[in-house]
């Protein structure tokens, strides 16, 4: 069972990255992981801030490349 999940949400402008980074949660088993890649500027703050209100678990945060990288781990 392969409880590591990927979303490309390059190209998306804010909201579209959190909304669709919600939408593919609500699929997935807790404990199951969903890798976000991003490019919109927004999603610096976006991104951590739906983890700590919808009680996910944000793992890591790679912003040093143009496409930021999301590791949420789900409640």
């Amino acid at each position: 069972m392969n409880n590591e999940h990927i979303l490309d949400a390059t190209g998306l402008l804010c909201p579209l990255p959190v909304l669709k980074a919600r939408k593919r949660l609500q699929s997935l088993s807790s404990g199951d992981t969903l890798t976000v890649q991003a490019d919109d500027p927004a999603a610096i703050i976006d991104v951590p801030h739906f983890c700590a209100e919808a009680g996910h678990e944000l793992v890591s945060s790679d912003l040093e490349n143009p496409v930021q990288v999301y590791v949420i781990r789900k409640k």
